[in-house]
């Protein structure tokens, strides 16, 4: 059996991504950024939630120059 972490607290997250626990919390109060899940006072995030919302922002650098008509 796989032992796989399925759910981040908040500082694990600010860890992986580089993003400041003060950021992840203001995305949370104006609705933007990672999906998270609450229940009570605690907030989780799911690995796959975090790695499928960087991958959604991934930038190709062969898109950039095609963009740019290079």
């Amino acid at each position: 059996m796989e032992n796989k972490i399925k759910y981040l607290n908040e500082k694990q997250v600010a860890n992986l991504t580089g993003l400041a626990l003060p950021t992840l919390r203001n995305h949370r109060s104006r609705g933007c950024g990672l999906p998270y899940i609450k229940v009570g006072r605690t907030v989780r995030y799911s690995f796959q939630d975090v790695i499928d919302y960087f991958e959604s922002h991934k930038i190709m650098p062969d898109d950039l120059r095609t963009a740019k008509g290079l």
